[in-house]
Formats: C-alpha cells, sequence, structure tokens
C-alpha cells in the first residue's frame, strides 16, 4: 500500500496516517505540501499510488480546483477527498467532480476511512493491470526503441548525438523521473566510446549521496539500450531561476550549497568540468542540485575518456587552466563556481568576446571585473574564486563554503531584500 497525501495540516495528516498505519503497518504514506512545492506536475498521473488523499482546503489553494485537475487526467490514481463535512458544500461539490470518495473529519470514522481506501486500492490494482495489457501502455512503454515496462513516456525532452532524454513517471518510485536512453553499440574493438561515457556518467554519481547532487535512481540494459533513471526538477535551471532576480543572500546561499556539493564530489574523487547555470537545477522546496557528469572525470576509475590537452567544457565557465588543456584539479571547478556567483549577483558573465578563443584568453590575462557598489561585499569571494591562478583560490569546496559563510553572517537584514 502506497499513499499519496496532499494536505498542509500536519495533525490531520498524522491522524489520518496513524489510521492506515494501524490497519496496514507497511503503508508508506507519502505527504505533498500544496502550498510549499504548487500543482501536481501535468502529466503525472500517481500511477504508482493506491489511492491519493486530498484535502478541502489550505492557506491559498482550494482542494476543490485540485480535484477539477485531477479527475480530469485519464488515468490517474482514485482521489478520496478529505473535508471537514461530508454533507457540506465541499463535500457534495467533491462528489459532483468525481472523487472516488469524500471522508469526513468532523465525525471521524475509522472503519468509513478503510474502508474507502481499500475499495480505492483495488480499483487502482485492477485499472492497472488493464492499462498495462493495452496498446497505449506499449506505446508509452517505448523509449527510444527501449521497452521500459516500470515507466510511463510523457514527453521526448532531447534528442542528442549520443543519448534521448524523457520525461517519465515511475510507478515504483511513485514521481516523475528523466530517463537518459542510448543504444547499446559495440564495434570490433570494444565497447563505443560514447557508450563507455554514458557508463561512466552512471558510476561517477551513484554513489555520491550528497542533498545538492543529482539522485540517481536506476541503471539498465534492455533491447539493446542502456538506460539511466535520474531525478526530474520541474522548477527548471538556475539560469531560469537567475532570470527572475536573486537577492544578495538567495546568491551566496545557492553558491555555499554548489561549494558543498562540490566538496561532496571532489571527496569521492571527481571533478565535474562542466559547471554552469545550465547543470543547476531547481527541487520544489527551493533548493538547488547539481546534475550533468557527462564530462566529468573520476580519478578512481580506470576508464579515461578524454586524452591530455583536449578541452572540453563551456568557454565562459572555464578555468584559465582547463581552457588552455593544462592539467586541472578541484580548484578548477570552483572557479566555475566563482563565474556563476559573478553571474549571480552581477547580471552578466564576468567575460565576453566574439569568440571562444576570446574568451578563454580573457579568463587567463583579463583583471577580475568588480561587482556593483551596493553588491561589493560578495567582491572578496569573487576574487578568491576567480584568482587566475590556482594556488591563490580555496583549496577545497568546504573552504569555499566557508568564505561564503563570513559573508552571509556579515550581510545587514536590508541585504534580504537587496
Amino acid at each position: 500500500m502506497k499513499l499519496l497525501m496532499i494536505d498542509d495540516d500536519s495533525a490531520q495528516i498524522a491522524r489520518l496516517g496513524a489510521e492506515i498505519g494501524n490497519e496496514w503497518p507497511q503503508t508508506d504514506v507519502v505527504r505533498y505540501s500544496p502550498s510549499k512545492r504548487g500543482p501536481l506536475p501535468k502529466g503525472f498521473l500517481a500511477q504508482g499510488f493506491s489511492a491519493v488523499l486530498l484535502c478541502e482546503a489550505w492557506p491559498g489553494g482550494d482542494g476543490l480546483d485540485w480535484l477539477y485537475d485531477l479527475v480530469a487526467r485519464p488515468g490517474f490514481a482514485p482521489v478520496i477527498f478529505v473535508v471537514d463535512r461530508v454533507d457540506g458544500p465541499a463535500g457534495l461539490a467533491a462528489r459532483d467532480a468525481g472523487a472516488f470518495a469524500v471522508f469526513g473529519t468532523q465525525r471521524f470514522n475509522e472503519d468509513r476511512l478503510i474502508k474507502a481506501v481499500t475499495e480505492a486500492a483495488a480499483l487502482q490494482r485492477q485499472s492497472l493491470a488493464t492499462w498495462h495489457k493495452s496498446l497505449a501502455a506499449l506505446d508509452a512503454q517505448n523509449f527510444a526503441g527501449a521497452h521500459l515496462r516500470r515507466y510511463r513516456r510523457i514527453e521526448h525532452l532531447a534528442k542528442g548525438s549520443v543519448s534521448d532524454l524523457f520525461l517519465a513517471e515511475s510507478e515504483a518510485a511513485g514521481s516523475l523521473v528523466v530517463l537518459k536512453v542510448t543504444r547499446a553499440v559495440r564495434k570490433d574493438s570494444g565497447v563505443d566510446q560514447s557508450m563507455q561515457r554514458f557508463l561512466q556518467e552512471f558510476e561517477i554519481v551513484k554513489d555520491v549521496r550528497h542533498a545538492n547532487v543529482v539522485r540517481i535512481y536506476d541503471l539498465g540494459i534492455t533491447d539493446d539500450h542502456l538506460y539511466i533513471v535520474m531525478e526530474y526538477f520541474a522548477r527548471g535551471d538556475l539560469r531560469k531561476r537567475m532570470s527572475q532576480g536573486l537577492t544578495t543572500r538567495e546568491c551566496l546561499l545557492y553558491a555555499r550549497d554548489l561549494a558543498l556539493a562540490l566538496q561532496a564530489i571532489h571527496r569521492a574523487g571527481i571533478l565535474h568540468r562542466d559547471l554552469k547555470p545550465g547543470n543547476v537545477m531547481l527541487r520544489d522546496d527551493g533548493s538547488v542540485a547539481l546534475i550533468d557528469f557527462g564530462l566529468a572525470k573520476a580519478q578512481a576509475l580506470e576508464l579515461e575518456i578524454t586524452d591530455s590537452g583536449l578541452i572540453f567544457g563551456t568557454p565562459h565557465y572555464m578555468s584559465p587552466e582547463q581552457g588552455h588543456g593544462k592539467p586541472i584539479d578541484e580548484r578548477s571547478d570552483l572557479y566555475s563556481l566563482g563565474v556563476i556567483l559573478y553571474e549571480m549577483v552581477a547580471g552578466s558573465k564576468p567575460y565576453d568576446a566574439d569568440n571562444p578563443m576570446a574568451i578563454l584568453y580573457c579568463h587567463a590575462k583579463s583583471p577580475i571585473p568588480r561587482l556593483p557598489a551596493d553588491r561589493a561585499a560578495v567582491q572578496p569571494v569573487v576574487d578568491a574564486l576567480l584568482a587566475k591562478s590556482a594556488a591563490d583560490r580555496p583549496a577545497s569546496g568546504a573552504a569555499a563554503a566557508s568564505l561564503i559563510e563570513v559573508v552571509l553572517e556579515s550581510l545587514p537584514d536590508a541585504a534580504h531584500v537587496a
């Protein structure tokens, strides 16, 4: 039994969860805070849940509006609408809207709750079993030629030279995920290099557990295809967030969390080598997560993908040593973090030019630009991270995070809105 509970009332969630837990001790009750996380993503059908319990209202939200949306999604899990009074206006409207059942909390009846959940779960099992046998399921489980029964395709996000990217729903996880799929190509000389990169990306991050690093759920092979299943970020990337404007404090908080993420991957022997706003994603709770390890280098792996002297990455965010094909270490990623921090605070990149080589030259030779006067408090951190010589930069992500913390603590209260 797995239930999705959409509610902001902690006491009510605890009471409902306790009654359900008494009946089914192994039940997994997943709370979804509508006021904090916003609407459920389009395309999400809660197929990984036995039923959905949706509350009547919360601060700034109306459960009935959500109910109309959810029951209009073909294949959405049965919705049990939780109201104060079953015979009140909201309860009657919920029945008309198509709720599977309406449960009243004013006259709390444990048997009615258990009965509603039991019947909803039975219907969901039957509906899923029928769907899995349909032609629609056969089509929805096709990911660029790979048939993945545990996932339902929602959208083809991107097609690259090596892999395809899909938005999908995972029944096992009960959430939307991103699927990265590539053909398992082999050459006479062995495994294709693009396939090696694909496998290395999984090997690099599968054992890293950090709040600010993307979660990798699964790696598999089927129908001559390899696939990686990873976390989905409905709020998009940091560049999108930057376009909306950031306070000085927000810039520093994002930079600090990224520094700690770098500390985690560096401790695991990983260099990212392509840190940029497009590779930093935002979760529903506003926290950031580092993604895309396709160009990363794991020092502990025997497989060496790139040759010495070759330049990989994005010129605007490259350290002087990376841009000139020289050996790099953790401090190169910290330089890229400095570029991101400058861009967040100033609203523009520190260096720009007509062509990539000119940009790389600026990183190596041009003075570190100055921030606007009203944000000059951040300049010491930018200077440290953008030092031309790696020896002059912080020695680690943890050291960079400490520098940022010092500035955060020195900001006056007005900086919250500056």
